[in-house]
């Protein structure tokens, strides 16, 4: 990517800098930030408390760039009542009543796939705004409801992708060899 690129694509949300001085980056920090939505705190509800669950709620960077859990639901009689850290682990049953309750905008999916799509319509019934989904399952939402989908095989895939490219090969003597042919014709 180049700077004329990186100067284009900001123009198109406002202008930043001065034409042969570039940016003042406190303040082009500021107008990222509110351009991503992350110049406030975001409240986050958790609906599976599992093992991507934990992981999830011990995420240390998500305070960070501001967004908060700040509730925790399951099904699970195991782990209903317990607490994560300073957060009681509630029924699913009162996700509606806690969103409402403590403001909560976006929901995190981390239960299995066969019940992902449940929990995303009572997200949507609940009121939230934006769901983050780690099953492993294509949901439906309304238009009006941001989802994004964590799919970590896709991720792995991506990432040996990358591995091989800089590797220079295929993964294989015979594609390598293959591979070279085929850009030669």
């Amino acid at each position: 990517m180049t700077s004329a690129q990186v100067r284009k694509d900001l123009s198109y949300f406002g202008n930043f800098g001065k034409r042969g001085l570039g940016y003042n980056v406190p303040r082009l920090r500021k107008e990222i930030r509110l351009i991503l939505g992350l110049n406030r705190g975001w409240k986050v509800a958790l609906v599976g408390a599992g093992n991507i669950g934990s992981a999830l709620l011990s995420y240390k960077e998500f305070h960070r760039q501001g967004f908060h859990f700040a509730a925790v639901f399951d099904v699970s009689p195991d782990r209903v009542g317990a607490r994560w850290r300073d957060l009681q682990i509630h029924h699913i049953d009162r996700l509606k009543q806690e969103t409402s309750q403590l403001g909560i905008e976006i929901g995190v999916i981390a239960v299995p796939a066969r019940a992902a799509q449940a929990v995303a319509d009572r997200m949507v019934q609940a009121g939230m705004r934006g769901i983050l989904n780690f099953a492993h399952r294509k949901l439906f939402v309304p238009p009006d409801v941001a989802l994004q989908n964590v799919n970590l095989a896709v991720e792995l895939e991506s990432l040996a992708f990358s591995i091989k490219a800089l590797n220079g090969s295929s993964g294989s003597r015979k594609g390598g060899a293959r591979a070279r042919r085929a850009r030669r014709s």
